[in-house]
């Protein structure tokens, strides 16, 4: 082995990627990808964005499909409204997505940031294209870049960056159209910038985020500040799937000789599975934190393979144990634990949802309030009611008493109609026959009704006189 192969050998894990030994940016000019797991990448790729694009557009019963609403605490997912008092399927959802995280990446490693991670899609699939469109290859990218700044050299780079900025101000507006909806935010633009610059300063403020994280940052992203990243080191163990380089059959390393027996191993030192690498990671040196999972250097690696006439897949999916013993890959007891874990929150999660109900009511007494004689045969209390409805249509409701005979008399209405999206106050007198009050309190059920479907019952207490 060469001194300078020993030497990397035992320091390429001293820094990240991105970093030379002097401490300087180490720029990644990756090649182009081809092969069946980029094109299956493609077209993964292609559907996120699409859904990613068109997805605020999408209405079910002139609700967005989605629409994450933090500044009023509204939220809509699959067209249904979700209020802060649902915050508890929130909070169970959030925890079944982490076990759910957890579980992929014990199983498969970092595929879920290869594959279906904004970062990665966004980068790969259409900001490096645009740059390998302007600039064109890598080798000439690092051309272009050490070169003087010419016409043509100021001509690419401002074209560059001109669409960077115009794709990062379309992603800015789309998270809003995310927060807002698409018809607020259509609203907003057509309406004049004076009336809303601290809005305009926000987009501005996160399309420079965007621009900044994929003009210059990048796999940076990925090493460094995301946090998934950063952890994943510690899900995973010696049955994890991850992309492996097969040691035992690619070492020691040769060049490739036609018409010659070949005693080494079979990587062929060609470094093409550096080359495509968007970490800019070389896959032999073992499992590093840098690694997405992407696939480049196995269709890279296949490739080669494929036109020396060598089997495919000395680079593949593989956990450490199926490398360093040949076993197979096999669900281990702490996989199945997260298993069972996550089916138990899923079900949980989806009883919760199934169950949540579209008009929620409050009922309690006026506090200080006693009872009230009203006539001489009937027990009167006052109460409060605080109705949300959830639904985006007006509800008109009636209030009524269960199993027992009473009279609920709104104040100020005839007629309760809820309004939509919104919280509904009213206090109501509840007049009860005395022959029914045998206790000093008494729990009774008021039964919520749209027209004759009853909605949802709300236990409570009415006071009485003393016996």
């Amino acid at each position: 082995m060469r001194e300078e192969d020993l030497v990397h050998a035992e320091t390429y894990r001293d820094r990240v990627s991105s970093v030379t030994n002097k401490g300087k940016r180490n720029w990644v000019y990756a090649l182009k990808p081809s092969g069946r797991w980029y094109n299956y990448r493609k077209y993964i790729a292609y559907a996120y964005l699409a859904v990613f694009f068109v997805m605020p557009f999408i209405k079910v019963n002139n609700l967005p499909f989605m629409m994450i609403n933090l500044p009023e605490g509204k939220f809509i997912l699959f067209s249904k409204i979700f209020w802060p008092q649902d915050f508890f399927i929130f909070a169970i959802a959030m925890v079944t997505l982490i076990v759910f995280v957890v579980l992929f990446t014990v199983v498969f490693g970092r595929l879920f940031c290869g594959w279906v991670c904004p970062q990665t899609v966004l980068l790969e699939f259409v900001f490096r294209p645009i740059e390998w469109l302007i600039e064109g290859s890598p080798a000439q990218q690092k051309k272009l870049n050490a070169s003087k700044w010419t016409t043509e050299k100021i001509i690419k780079r401002f074209t560059k960056h001109f669409v960077y900025l115009l794709i990062s101000f379309t992603i800015a507006h789309t998270f809003l159209a995310y927060v807002l909806g698409i018809d607020e935010v259509v609203a907003i633009i057509k309406e004049p910038l004076e009336e809303h610059v601290g809005l305009l300063t926000g987009l501005i403020f996160f399309t420079l985020v965007f621009y900044s994280v994929f003009a210059f940052i990048r796999e940076i992203v990925c090493s460094t500040i995301c946090p998934y990243g950063r952890l994943q080191g510690v899900m995973f163990d010696k049955d994890t799937m991850q992309i492996s380089y097969d040691y035992k059959r690619g070492e020691p390393r040769g060049k490739f000789k036609k018409n010659t027996e070949r005693l080494e191993g079979d990587c062929i030192g060609c470094m093409k599975c550096v080359h495509v690498c968007p970490a800019g990671i070389d896959i032999r040196d073992g499992i590093q934190m840098e690694c997405v999972g992407c696939t480049a250097c196995i269709d890279a690696c296949d490739e080669v393979m494929e036109s020396v006439n060598l089997k495919k897949g000395l680079i593949r999916f593989a956990s450490e144990n199926e490398i360093s013993t040949g076993k197979k890959f096999h669900f281990n007891t702490r996989m199945k634990a997260y298993t069972i874990l996550l089916g138990v929150l899923t079900i949980f999660m989806a009883i919760l949802i199934g169950t949540r109900k579209s008009v929620d009511t409050y009922i309690t007494r006026v506090k200080g309030q006693l009872y009230q004689e009203v006539g001489t045969d009937k027990i009167s209390n006052l109460f409060d009611a605080k109705i949300i409805n959830k639904t985006n249509e007006e509800i008109p409701i009636s209030l009524r008493l269960e199993e027992i005979p009473g009279e609920v008399r709104v104040v100020g209405m005839n007629q309760v109609i809820l309004k939509k999206e919104a919280l509904n106050e009213l206090t109501f007198f509840l007049d009860i026959p005395k022959t029914y009050i045998t206790e000093r309190s008494s729990k009774i059920k008021i039964g919520v009704y749209r027209g004759e479907e009853k909605i949802q019952t709300i236990k409570t207490k009415f006071l009485g006189p003393f016996n």
